[in-house]
């Protein structure tokens, strides 16, 4: 199965199992990784924004323009934030690492 591993923002390193066919987002709530999702991946908010680590964001399709809108409203967005609910983990993306952003 593929890991992934989601770095919060004081550093602390949470490497989990990542089910191919879940979201990023559902991957950090089965793990217990505070990352909101209020919308429940509905792409309606930007409450999942990650900031992916930069090895890994070229390996990623592209945001859609729906996706682009959302990051829009994030707070803190980096070059490669991205919506945490558009993220479908894959075999292709064993070993991706996401930032949690700062939350102020």
């Amino acid at each position: 199965m593929p890991q992934m591993t989601f770095v919060e923002q004081d550093g602390t390193e949470h490497k989990v199992d990542a089910p191919v066919g879940l979201s990023v987002l559902e991957i950090a709530h089965k793990h217990g990784i505070d990352l909101e999702g209020a919308c429940e991946g509905s792409l309606a908010c930007a409450t999942c924004h990650v900031i992916v680590d930069p090895t890994w964001a070229p390996k990623l399709a592209a945001p859609t323009d729906d996706e682009e809108d959302m990051l829009d409203l994030a707070f803190g967005l980096e070059k490669t934030s991205r919506l945490g609910c558009q993220i479908v983990m894959t075999d292709a993306l064993d070993g991706l690492v996401v930032r949690l952003p700062s939350k102020a």
